[in-house]
């Protein structure tokens, strides 16, 4: 084993050589998305991940992986911009937690109420330009749909709905949907949430909460633990939660302490003696559906893709 880390090491160096790629990167600090960091000699960049030599091993990372790159010879920090123009979400440059109290402000202006004729959910914003995300049941057979957003003053909160809402791509599969805030003129970029840059660290017994408009009632927060952070149920990859979901809460977020959405509230179980029993669609998934959105846009044409359809009347049989 030794010996072929070895030789992907030359090789590596030989490739290093022969593309004329400089490896006056130097030693450098290569701190992580998720937290932790790395000290190396980057010995090759590529479109998509970095090549460090550790001294004993060779590593792949991939760049999406990376917030900052320090030079430890001159203590410079470069910002990596880890994410491709076309990435419609953000990862959080937080690292340390706060008390649930000081995170409600300031995400609250980025949950929304999602109405449509036939029910309510919630959503949460993702891009300043107004895409929203939520869940596939909370829009399916529906075409008019709002999105209210509660927008934090200098003295008050203010109650802002928008009426013109665009459907971008939506699964079934997945119970996930992309919604598009059409506004009029120039208006003032929207509050956003970050979503998690890893949940692999998710634990059972680490704090989360939720906002959201249970039964419509706007800017509630609940706050509990994951219970198991992989539940599989109908072939879906859920992270079970104590944290109180119910009707309405669809499609809203969930948040760790470091106020990363880690998941998408999806549902609960409803039955009696049962309690503490909700679900949510991890952020991995939610990450894979934006990443891939087009492959689940949505088409007008298609009828089993967004709009309803009356029934046609009854006719009376002679």
């Amino acid at each position: 084993m030794a010996f072929v880390r070895s030789m992907l090491k030359q090789a590596i160096v030989s490739m290093v050589v022969s593309m004329v790629v400089s490896s006056s990167w130097g030693f450098h600090r290569i701190e992580l998305q998720s937290g932790g960091a790395l000290r190396g000699e980057i010995i090759l960049e590529r479109a998509d991940q970095y090549f460090i030599d550790l001294g004993f091993d060779v590593i792949e990372v991939p760049k999406v992986a990376v917030k900052s790159i320090q030079d430890l010879d001159s203590s410079v920090v470069e910002r990596v911009d880890s994410l491709p123009a076309n990435v419609l979400y953000s990862l959080s440059e937080t690292q340390s937690d706060q008390p649930v109290r000081e995170w409600v402000d300031q995400l609250g202006e980025a949950v929304g109420l999602v109405q449509t004729p036939t029910g309510l959910g919630s959503g949460f914003i993702i891009h300043e330009d107004g895409y929203l995300v939520t869940n596939d049941h909370v829009i399916a057979g529906e075409h008019k749909i709002s999105v209210t957003i509660f927008e934090q003053g200098e003295r008050e909160l203010s109650r802002v709905t928008y009426d013109k809402v665009r459907i971008v791509a939506t699964s079934s599969d997945l119970d996930l949907a992309l919604l598009k805030i059409e506004t009029e003129g120039d208006s003032k970029p929207f509050k956003v949430v970050p979503l998690a840059a890893v949940d692999e660290g998710l634990n059972e017994g680490q704090t989360v909460f939720a906002i959201g408009s249970p039964l419509g009632l706007d800017r509630t927060v609940s706050q509990g633990i994951i219970s198991v952070a992989n539940r599989v149920i109908n072939g879906r990859l859920y992270l079970q939660t104590t944290t109180q979901i119910n009707p309405g809460n669809s499609g809203g977020p969930l948040f760790n302490l470091r106020g990363e959405v880690v998941g998408v509230n999806n549902m609960k179980i409803a039955a009696v003696g049962a309690e503490g029993l909700g679900f949510s669609i991890s952020s991995r998934v939610l990450k894979s559906f934006l990443d891939n959105r087009d492959a689940y846009a949505f088409d007008p044409r298609n009828p089993n893709s967004g709009f309803r359809y009356l029934s046609p009347p009854k006719t009376k049989r002679d």
